[in-house]
């Protein structure tokens, strides 16, 4: 479920972004104004971009978000301070807590809306350490701030 509504919320976020940029454009007079004329096969491109967009968007969600083994000695009350603090460091803040899972929301409004809200991050302890899952690029980060 949670990779559909990732995958809608891209296609969104692109067709936000697409028809801002064609606006501007339009309004700079950059292009036509005309979307018979804007495009190469008129009106009939807007279901072909769509198509495109929405192939994309229903990608997306595979590669961008992921879960990594973070490998690390200790019980879980022995990690919890160490991975507070970096996920602290790292502009989180706790969201809430099982008894062995942390799940962490980006503090800053603006950075969260720039990840479309998909912004969590789950901390949750496995034998020998941490599985991490998130968004691929901060789990990544976190990944080898949390190995430090």
């Amino acid at each position: 479920m949670r990779y559909l509504i990732r995958s809608v919320k891209y296609f969104f976020y692109l067709l936000i972004i697409l028809s801002l940029m064609i606006g501007v454009l339009m309004s700079l007079h950059l292009v036509e104004s005309d979307l018979d004329k804007l495009f190469v096969n008129g009106r009939d491109s807007l279901w072909q971009i769509a198509l495109l967009m929405a192939v994309f968007s229903a990608v997306y969600p595979r590669f961008g978000y992921t879960t990594r083994f973070v490998p690390l000695a200790g019980s879980f009350p022995e990690l919890r301070p160490g991975a507070l603090e970096t996920m602290q460091d790292a502009g989180y803040v706790l969201e809430k807590e099982t008894e062995d899972t942390l799940c962490f929301r980006r503090r800053s409004p603006l950075s969260r809306a720039m990840k479309m809200f998909e912004d969590r991050v789950t901390l949750t302890h496995a034998l020998g350490g941490w599985n991490i899952e998130g968004h691929s690029r901060d789990v990544m980060v976190i990944a080898s701030k949390l190995r430090r």
